[in-house]
């Protein structure tokens, strides 16, 4: 019985699934927030372009 339970590996693959969704989620996390800071100082640009030419 002990044999068994140390080869099943049923809760390592479960583990390891959630450190890869843990690990994508961070990635998204990290382009957003940098892609976030870039498309707001776009805009903020266009709306000063558009106030300045009206």
């Amino acid at each position: 019985m002990l044999n068994r339970f140390i080869r099943d590996e049923n809760g390592a693959t479960a583990i390891e699934y959630g450190l890869i969704a843990a690990l994508i989620a961070v990635v998204i996390i990290a382009a957003l927030t940098l892609l976030g800071t870039a498309i707001s100082e776009k805009f903020s640009t266009i709306a000063a372009s558009v106030s300045a030419a009206s």
